[in-house]
């Protein structure tokens, strides 16, 4: 399945969602960036809140685009079999080094609350797709700490590997389409351009100040 881009997969997915989920005051909790776009879609569409969720992938040593494992913004860990046999000492130094990227994000996307708390909440994970699955189980594992109500992982395209490990950590998963062939997210979009932390930004403060006049 080709997407034209994260818009088209974000109609995709809330298509399918709405089936379940809609006015049911859903959390929609992006990870950022590319997903915030699809994640904003389906929260208008299903008529949720909008929020993200902060986790970053651990990088291997001198390849850092491979994944080793993810790192939450509370600091819990999920590795890999990839990471499993990383030295320590550049474990460590990985960790904190993503650890400061997500404080700077959480700073700069919402600089004047935390996160909207999913307790006892219906809480969907968006993302625009996913390779190992360690970005996905690493959200889905910090938000499950917080007990929510129900929890499913939604994304556009998954390696089969990556939609078993979604599915082991979600009570529900909406995946559009699980490729036998995958090589990147990238090749299921035929725009996949990237997503600034200036447009998470916008999307966010856009979503309070509709919150704010209306409530």
């Amino acid at each position: 399945m080709l997407f034209e881009n994260r818009e088209h997969a974000g109609r995709l997915l809330a298509q399918r969602l709405s089936a379940h989920y809609k006015n049911k005051n859903p959390l929609v909790l992006a990870i950022p960036r590319g997903a915030i776009r699809m994640a904003e879609i389906i929260a208008d569409t299903l008529g949720g809140e909008l929020d993200v969720v902060l986790v970053h992938k651990l990088g291997a040593p001198d390849q850092p685009e491979l994944a080793i494992g993810a790192i939450d913004e509370a600091g819990n860990v999920f590795l890999s079999g990839y990471g499993l046999d990383i030295d320590s000492a550049y474990l460590e130094t990985e960790k904190q080094a993503q650890l400061d990227v997500l404080r700077q994000r959480r700073a700069r996307y919402t600089p004047s609350r935390g996160p909207i708390d999913p307790a006892d909440r219906l809480v969907i994970v968006v993302d625009d797709g996913i390779a190992t699955g360690s970005t996905m189980t690493a959200a889905l594992r910090a938000v499950r700490r917080s007990k929510p109500k129900k929890l499913i992982g939604a994304v556009a395209v998954a390696s089969p590997g990556a939609a078993r490990a979604m599915s082991r950590e979600a009570d529900a998963i909406v995946c559009l389409d699980v490729p036998a062939e995958f090589y990147a997210v990238g090749q299921f979009f035929r725009d996949f351009s990237q997503v600034s932390d200036e447009e998470v930004t916008a999307i966010l403060q856009k979503r309070e100040a509709i919150i704010s006049a209306t409530g």
